[in-house]
């Protein structure tokens, strides 16, 4: 399956119009559309959501990006917790959350690519999964 999960960095730098990234943000979006479909869940749709003042325009910036609703699989949240334990172990600080850990998860499980900037923690603790960054994909 050639389906991408889209990154919460991604969205924000489309719809903020984000000088440095907006522009790249949008072509990857665009590229992964053509290659496949494009899906948010739910961790990714709340950290996006505060952008906007009401659902219906998030649900419409969605649509009109042909961005779809995925729900993040149990045996995605059980990997997430997993890996999250091993990160706390290795030292890891509070400031790396939870949901990155099921982010990274929920595309691992699902065989999804992930469009993101926020590579470390994927590259990290997620080795096999086809990340679409700015340093690989320029």
């Amino acid at each position: 399956m050639n389906a991408t999960l889209v990154d919460s960095n991604i969205i924000l730098d489309v719809i903020k119009e984000d000088s440095l990234w907006g522009l790249w943000s949008f072509r990857q979006i665009v590229v992964s559309a053509n290659m496949g479909a494009l899906y948010v869940n739910q961790l990714i749709y709340a950290e996006v959501a505060a952008a906007f003042d009401k659902q219906f325009e998030l649900a419409g910036f969605l649509k009109s990006n042909e961005i779809e609703l995925i729900d993040l699989p149990w045996e995605a949240a059980f990997l997430a917790g997993h890996t999250h334990v091993h990160y706390r172990r290795n030292g890891g600080s509070r400031e790396r959350t939870l949901p990155d850990f099921m982010i990274g998860s929920h595309a691992l499980v699902k065989e999804f690519r992930l469009v993101t900037r926020d590579v470390q923690p994927y590259r990290t603790y997620f080795p096999t999964l086809d990340i679409i960054a700015p340093d690989t994909h320029p």
